[in-house]
């Protein structure tokens, strides 16, 4: 089982992290195709989520009634693509960030494996009082937990 790659892109599409975990796994592309890829995946997550099937509308509760009307769900755009050699797992977070993970097609758990790497964001670089949002992920004690992290994946 294998994390190859982890890409963040920002609510505008633009390339914030990425990192490569494994040499061994992907053909390794350079920084433009990761900037070209997060810009791509971008518009591709906004056009999928727009192509959503028809749901009926759901009634209203009856007046007096104690019932919590319904919310539809917000759709989601593409989540998973899968290939022969990869599969991409696409995390997107409330405020429009995007999570995108590269692993074996084997790769069990990956949904929690994102949120967990979802959790380090929060906590070493969002919290970080020094980081502008939307802006390129410069923080090393969140290199160092990511890495430490996927380390422990890899190795199993």
């Amino acid at each position: 089982m294998t994390v190859f790659s982890l890409v963040i892109i920002n609510k505008a599409g633009g390339l914030v992290y990425n990192k490569t975990f494994h040499e061994g796994g992907l053909n390794k592309i350079s920084t433009n195709d990761f900037l070209v890829l997060a810009g791509t995946f971008h518009g591709v997550h906004a056009i999928t989520a727009r192509l959503n099937p028809i749901k009926p509308v759901a009634q209203p509760p009856a007046p007096g009634s104690t019932e919590m009307p319904s919310r539809p769900e917000p759709s989601s755009g593409l989540e998973v693509m899968e290939t022969e050699n990869f599969r991409l797992q696409c995390f997107n977070t409330l405020t429009g960030t995007k999570f995108l993970l590269f692993t074996e097609t084997t790769q069990t758990n990956v949904d929690v494996t994102i949120k967990r790497i979802y959790d380090l964001y929060a906590d070493y670089v969002m919290k970080n009082p020094f980081y502008s949002l939307e802006m390129p992920v410069r923080c090393d004690i969140f290199d160092r937990k990511l890495l430490s992290y996927i380390r422990e994946i890899n190795n199993r």
